[in-house]
């Protein structure tokens, strides 16, 4: 597939409001602009598979913890997924298909599956926006869980939260009510590509940062400081070519 069609299919998720948009199919194709000769038709029947598994796992369930035991055993210990601790800095951890290949990625790579899984079940899950370490809100019937998706799915308590803020982001980082807010699953895959973005920048590849960015503005027409931030990243490679 060229690269022009694939770009061509993410502009079409693009032009979908927040609610349509199929997280985990939008995710394999951002990750397709890496990886133009992989059969996405393998990857999108996995997620059937794992969706499906999800379903027979979860007959007669009644509770919340049980929704998330089902979803834990089919996605991690099943399927065996896991978070990549020994590699977190990889990029492969934030492609999609490479994760399913690998069976290891990123927490937010690793949510995507979770919600896919989740919401083919017709369940209430969202990422938040937690700084530094993504998140999970897993609701029914008034019930909260907050999950962590690079641990097996471990549930986290309130008090758990400030611990883990200042683990990841230092410790002068204070707790702000906004970091437990839901986010839209556009808002998920744009964090998912700023973790590939951000590794390109520290390795010091200015256009892998801007091919990232185009396709975070393909996905994300309407948000108008990622165009802001495409004009200065090339500005700073002609910089440097000059």
């Amino acid at each position: 597939m060229q690269d022009a069609d694939i770009r061509e299919r993410l502009a079409s998720f693009g032009a979908l409001p927040d609610d349509k948009l199929p997280i985990a199919e939008a995710a394999l194709w951002l990750a397709k602009l890496d990886l133009p000769r992989a059969n996405i038709g393998s990857y999108l029947h996995h997620l059937k598979v794992v969706a499906d598994d999800i379903a027979s796992a979860a007959r007669g369930i009644k509770h919340l913890r049980e929704r998330v035991a089902a979803l834990r055993e089919v996605i991690y210990r099943h399927h065996g997924y896991a978070g990549d601790g020994k590699s977190y800095d990889d990029q492969q951890n934030a492609n999609l298909m490479r994760v399913i290949d690998r069976k290891k990625g990123l927490p937010v790579a690793l949510g995507i599956l979770v919600i896919h899984g989740a919401r083919r079940q017709g369940w209430t899950i969202t990422g938040l926006n937690f700084p530094g370490h993504f998140l999970l809100r897993m609701q029914m019937e008034g019930e909260i869980a907050l999950l962590d998706p690079f641990s097996g799915l471990r549930r986290i308590g309130a008090d758990q939260l400030k611990p883990l803020l200042q683990r990841v982001q230092g410790r002068e980082v204070q707790l702000r009510p906004e970091f437990i807010r839901s986010v839209s699953d556009r808002d998920v895959l744009l964090r998912l590509q700023n973790n590939i973005k951000s590794r390109a920048l520290a390795q010091g590849d200015a256009q892998r940062a801007i091919d990232v960015v185009e396709s975070m503005v393909l996905i994300a027409p309407g948000n108008v400081s990622l165009g802001d931030e495409l004009a200065a990243l090339r500005a700073r490679l002609r910089g440097k070519l000059h």
